[in-house]
């Protein structure tokens, strides 16, 4: 019997999925996309979001989602719950549902995680429920790197040996960083990361979320087995860096002169309720585990 009033079954209910895409829909145009672009990568919302949804009349109206996120934080492997999709339609907005169900969710999580993230742009619903603002930081390096080898190619999920190339890697990754680190993850991965282009260089068995602008290189996460130093990465990247602006702690690629910076990324911030060994370091969640 449940013993939650709004905790919800995707695989009791078929037509739950379509129910909250609707109001995801509403909420955060575009979602559902991203969302089918992850289900065609073999990692579904339905299967790693643990749903609380209050009813009106059939539709709904307040959702709030649950999914696990193992994470390292400071060299120790735990498994964080995520806070993500919290919506309520906006005529039914200021009535309470949505305290009623994040106090919901917020006791079924506290039985199973000592800590919950979650990233926003408006941290004050949050900090009523025990949440708070853990600063981040982005990493610059300056450099010198221009390179003729071109080692990085696009992946393509209509190809097989790439899909299951994806799979492995994220299966077997390193976590980017001890301080703040993520492995052995794939929906949030494959809903923030799986539409964008995503490079691979094989002679690093390595998979790349980055962007380059003018002579400035964007490195946002990697997925690798085993983290290499940033000069092996450009010298796969076949045009001339001056800068390269790294989104997660960069001790592990062995660079020299980095300067750290304060940075709302997307103009949202990472919030943290419980435990949180990295609180007061220098890191930045990636963007491919923002939930």
């Amino acid at each position: 019997m449940n013993q939650y009033r709004f905790k919800q079954s995707f695989s009791a209910d078929p037509s739950l999925s379509h129910k909250l895409f609707d109001l995801m829909e509403v909420t955060f145009p575009g979602l559902s996309s991203l969302a089918e672009c992850a289900r065609k990568l073999g990692a579904s919302w339905e299967t790693a979001s643990t749903p609380f949804i209050r009813f009106h009349d059939d539709v709904a109206i307040t959702h709030v989602g649950v999914l696990e996120i193992p994470m390292q934080i400071m060299g120790q492997k735990l498994t964080v719950g995520g806070i993500h999709g919290v919506a309520t339609r906006a005529e039914f907005r200021r009535r309470g549902y949505y305290r009623e169900v994040m106090e919901e969710v917020l006791e079924y999580c506290d039985r199973l995680y000592e800590t919950l993230v979650l990233t926003t742009p408006q941290p004050e619903f949050y900090l009523p429920f025990g949440f708070r603002v853990i600063e981040e930081h982005i990493f610059k390096v300056k450099c010198d790197s221009t390179s003729s080898t071109d080692s990085f190619r696009i992946l393509d999920f209509t190809d097989t040996k790439d899909y299951t190339l994806l799979h492995r890697l994220l299966e077997t990754r390193a976590p980017v960083s001890n301080i703040v680190g993520v492995v052995k993850e794939k929906p949030v991965f494959c809903v923030n990361e799986g539409s964008r282009l995503l490079y691979y260089a094989e002679d690093l068995d390595l998979i790349a979320c980055m962007e380059i602008e003018d002579n400035r290189l964007h490195l946002f996460d990697l997925v690798t087995t085993q983290i290499c130093p940033l000069k092996n990465i450009l010298a796969k990247i076949p045009q001339s860096i001056e800068e390269v602006v790294i989104y997660f702690s960069p001790e592990l690629l062995h660079v020299q002169d980095v300067q750290a910076f304060a940075h709302r990324f997307d103009q949202t911030v990472l919030m943290v309720r419980g435990k949180f060994a990295a609180e007061g370091e220098k890191f930045m969640l990636p963007r491919s585990a923002r939930c």
